[in-house]
């Protein structure tokens, strides 16, 4: 019997993706949208393969085996380390603190007011109004952006750099925190606030069995974010890794940059670790 018979013009038709034209016209302009962006960003992946670019990167590449080991050198790796990790710790702690009194504002399955109507419902919506609003406004400015006015104020080191992450964090952890609360099933805490219960309560038994893995994860990968950005922001002068990176690639020694390049991959591995691991935890 032929395999073939069986499939008539119909059955084909039947087959077919109904949204196969959709995806390819959405396709098609974001392809037509890209380019021009690629052409004002002077996106020429090409060059990466001339002669002269692969010389150069070849040569500049070569300067960073082997890793330096230098025991002047690693002592101060050692202290810009522990500087990077100070200032990644104490700027997500007073993050935290910052965003989880706004999250609970701004939550909206927490609000006693929209349990029924009454007088307070309106300054209650305007007051989470304005903790919205505090949060966008925290958020809005890059960290670096925080470090650069606040190395001003502070002078270099890491004091900067742990305010500048508090500012910025705090925004993202309270609006974050709030749109987690108000993804999980939000009954329980509906249930609690009904009966007479207080906000506080209805988080701790209504809301956060079902949100403290994904709240727990979320703030581990922001802690490793802050990291990473307490080393972007030691170029600016908030001191650990990035201002000891700094002062190495000024002065072209490639082994000292790549041995602080192991140990911020190894900080990314601690991070990485500790989110599996309070997974395991809260599962």
């Amino acid at each position: 019997m032929n395999p073939a018979a069986g499939f008539s013009p119909e059955t084909s038709a039947s087959l077919r993706d109904p949204l196969a034209r959709r995806r390819l016209t959405l396709l098609v302009l974001a392809l037509v949208l890209l380019w021009p962006a690629l052409h004002v960003a002077q996106f020429r992946p090409a060059a990466l393969f001339d002669a002269n670019s692969l010389r150069v990167m070849g040569g500049f590449l070569a300067g960073f085996v082997p890793p330096s080991t230098d025991s002047e050198f690693l002592k101060l790796l050692g202290r810009a380390t522990l500087e990077t990790l100070a200032m990644a710790t104490a700027g997500m702690a007073l993050a935290f603190v910052l965003a989880v009194p706004l999250s609970l504002v701004v939550t909206r399955s927490l609000s006693v007011s929209r349990i029924g109507p009454g007088p307070g419902r309106w300054p209650a919506a305007a007051v989470r109004a304005a903790a919205r609003s505090l949060l966008m406004v925290l958020r809005a400015c890059p960290e670096v952006v925080w470090a650069l006015l606040f190395v001003r104020a502070f002078g270099l080191g890491p004091a900067a750099g742990v305010l500048a992450l508090a500012i910025t964090y705090g925004g993202m952890l309270g609006k974050v925190y709030s749109e987690i609360l108000e993804s999980v099933d939000t009954r329980p805490a509906r249930a609690l606030l009904e009966a007479g219960s207080g906000r506080l309560a209805a988080l701790g038994y209504g809301l956060l069995p079902a949100a403290a893995q994904e709240l727990a994860s979320y703030t581990v990968y922001r802690w490793e974010c802050a990291v990473r950005a307490s080393v972007v922001m030691g170029f600016v002068g908030a001191g650990g890794l990035g201002q000891l990176m700094d002062q190495s690639m000024k002065m072209l020694n490639g082994g000292e940059a790549s041995s602080i390049l192991i140990v911020f991959l190894l900080l990314v591995l601690l991070a990485d670790g500790v989110s599996m691991l309070l997974r395991k935890v809260l599962a």
